[in-house]
C-alpha cells in the first residue's frame, strides 16, 4: 500500500542536485520520479527510486540530510475529472493532501501523494474506486 519516498535537504546552489545524481547513479539506484520545491537558501528533493535504503544511505554517506517517507502512489487514468476524484474522495474524508507530485512513465501514471493521515488515506482511495500502486508496481 505504502511506497517509501527519497527525501532530501540541499543547498540552493550550482552542483548540488549534480552531486546527489552522481551518487545515485554509482549505487546504481534509478530514479522513478522526482519533484524539487525550494526557497532562496535551501531545496526539498523528494523522489521515489528502485532502491530507497541504498539511496538514503549513499547520500548521507555523502553528506546529505536524507529520510524516508511513506506516501502513496495513486493510479490515475488520462482523462478529465480523475485527479478531482482522487481529491474530492481525500476531501470527503477530512484529510489534508500536504503536497503531491506527478509520476509518468510509458507504462503508469499516478499521483504521488502525501497525506494528513497514510492509512485513512490508502482506505479512502480504494473505497472511491481508485486504485494505489505498490512498490512492486513501481519498479517493474
Amino acid at each position: 500500500m505504502f511506497i517509501k519516498q527519497l527525501s532530501v535537504f540541499i543547498e540552493n546552489r550550482q552542483g548540488r542536485l549534480e552531486e546527489v545524481t552522481e551518487a545515485l547513479v554509482q549505487e546504481k539506484v534509478n530514479i522513478l520520479s522526482l519533484s524539487m520545491a525550494d526557497t532562496t537558501e535551501y531545496g526539498m528533493l523528494r523522489m521515489i527510486v528502485s532502491n530507497p535504503e541504498t539511496a538514503k544511505d549513499a547520500l548521507r554517506d555523502k553528506g546529505f540530510s536524507a529520510m524516508l517517507t511513506d506516501v502513496i502512489a495513486v493510479k490515475l487514468q488520462d482523462k478529465v475529472g480523475e485527479l478531482h476524484k482522487m481529491t474530492h474522495i481525500l476531501c470527503s474524508k477530512g484529510l489534508n493532501i500536504e503536497y503531491m507530485y506527478a509520476l509518468a512513465s510509458a507504462n503508469r501514471v499516478a499521483m504521488i501523494v502525501k497525506a494528513s493521515d497514510g492509512e485513512a488515506a490508502a482506505k479512502a482511495i480504494t473505497a472511491g474506486g481508485l486504485e494505489l500502486y505498490s512498490y512492486e508496481d513501481m519498479c517493474e
